[in-house]
């Protein structure tokens, strides 16, 4: 008996695998890794690497047969995981029980919602706001520097430079965008010098003007599945508590 296979949705599910098992350990995944996945040998899923390769998906370091994600890689991989996002009841209570703190002052709000967005996701929590275009707040920056991408000092001293240099960052937090939560990967964040980063948007909002943003700043190898859906909880939460003060 023939059967019928839709190699197309099997690479793409293939990509898919390797992208989650990239961002879980950080290291270069092998066909070995994969194969039991999906029943395949190593072989196969060898020759499917080598076409997501082609396509652009993936790639491979020089020093290693293993494959990781390009930003065309993870593009697809978010564009994927955009409209299946949930985000689990017991993370809405962190973000609830940290915002029922009494806060009054705006400037204190803000800063106190970057370092809820940085615990919440283990990278860098910035908040922006409308009225103050030259100032934003961030915490955090230490435990992007934790991760593998930055062992390389010359990243680390760039990405430094960016957060206190501010207006790089600010621009690409207020591009316009109409999605609820908005994800710059790479390439796409338009300055070489964080192309290995990703930042992830989003807005709150007073009397249904837009107020400012919300961002994460991580390395591309980063949790989407868990910071999309936390940032843009954080966002309506902020929302919720600027209407009440």
């Amino acid at each position: 008996m023939v059967r019928n296979v839709d190699y197309e949705s099997r690479r793409r599910a293939v990509l898919t695998t390797t992208i989650n098992k990239y961002i879980q350990d950080a290291l270069p995944v092998a066909s070995e890794d994969v194969a039991g996945d999906f029943d395949l040998s190593s072989a196969t899923i060898r020759n499917i690497f080598s076409l997501l390769e082609e396509e652009g998906y993936l790639t491979h370091p020089y020093t290693s047969g293993g494959r990781v994600p390009t930003g065309k890689g993870y593009r697809y991989y978010v564009d994927l995981l955009i409209s299946q996002l949930v985000l689990l009841d017991e993370q809405k209570q962190i973000v609830l029980k940290e915002f029922k703190r009494e806060i009054n002052r705006l400037e204190d709000i803000l800063e106190q919602t970057s370092e809820i967005i940085s615990e919440l996701t283990n990278y860098t929590g910035i908040v922006s706001s409308c009225e103050w275009q030259d100032k934003f707040f961030y915490r955090g920056i230490s435990r992007i520097l934790e991760q593998p991408e930055f062992n390389d000092i010359e990243k680390t001293r760039l990405l430094i430079k960016v957060l206190e240099e501010k207006q790089n960052l600010v621009d690409i937090m207020n591009r316009d965008f109409d999605e609820k939560v908005k994800v710059y990967i790479g390439e796409e964040l338009g300055y070489p010098e964080i192309e290995n980063c990703s930042i992830i948007v989003s807005s709150y909002r007073v009397k249904n003007k837009t107020s400012g943003r919300l961002a994460v700043l991580g390395p591309m190898r980063m949790e989407y599945k868990q910071i999309i859906p936390t940032l843009e909880f954080i966002s309506d939460g902020l929302t919720s508590l600027l209407e009440d003060i």
